[in-house]
């Protein structure tokens, strides 16, 4: 058959009712894969978001971590400054030759305002003490370098500190050296624990 004769017997008619069908089929195909595609990028751009919401956090933390934390070495090796002013200023006050001059106390009030204006300096910049006068044992916060044995007072609480800690923020910058109260062993305590020795 020529073309032209396949073009005849081929109704247009039927032609143009299946097409409609077919395009409404093809449409709503079409619209179901637009709709998933477009929950699809909503999805992913929800995600994104997200995930920059997440990142501009953790970089604000890190902002404001290296500000309040940045400062933290050299806050460190700052404290032994206000430990060699207090060594010294009992070291002069405990000399024998010192004891006698009378300009000792004039000089012992200056290193008194020296030492001031560092704690100042300190606490202008959220370095505070740790107080452990009558405190418990926290060993986050303390280091307990002895026990002595007292049984007036609880056991575990601070009795001397030897070494001032310090916080810087709510970060620890020095633990506080202390001594520690224990309960004197009873006589049958240290009798097994001489059996224990040998």
């Amino acid at each position: 058959m020529s073309d032209k004769s396949k073009q005849k017997n081929e109704n247009p008619k039927d032609e143009k009712v299946k097409a409609p069908e077919n395009l409404n089929k093809d449409a709503e195909k079409k619209e179901l894969t637009l709709e998933e595609k477009l929950k699809e990028n909503e999805e992913k751009l929800l995600r994104s978001l997200a995930e920059i919401e997440n990142q501009r956090r953790r970089f604000e933390k890190e902002i404001k971590d290296a500000f309040e934390f940045g400062s933290f070495n050299f806050a460190k090796e700052s404290l032994a400054i206000l430990d060699n002013l207090k060594r010294a200023k009992d070291a002069i006050r405990n000399d024998e030759k010192l004891k006698n001059n009378k300009d000792l106390d004039k000089f012992l009030e200056n290193i008194d305002i020296i030492e001031k204006d560092l704690v100042s300096i300190f606490e202008k910049n959220k370095i505070k003490k740790i107080e452990v006068k009558d405190k418990k044992f926290d060993p986050n916060f303390h280091q307990a370098m002895s026990e002595i044995e007292d049984d007036s007072k609880d056991q575990g609480t601070i009795l001397h500190e030897i070494q001032a800690g310090y916080m810087l923020g709510e970060r620890l910058l020095r633990p506080a050296l202390v001594s520690v109260s224990k309960k004197k062993a009873s006589k049958d305590q240290e009798n097994k624990d001489k059996k224990d020795e040998k």
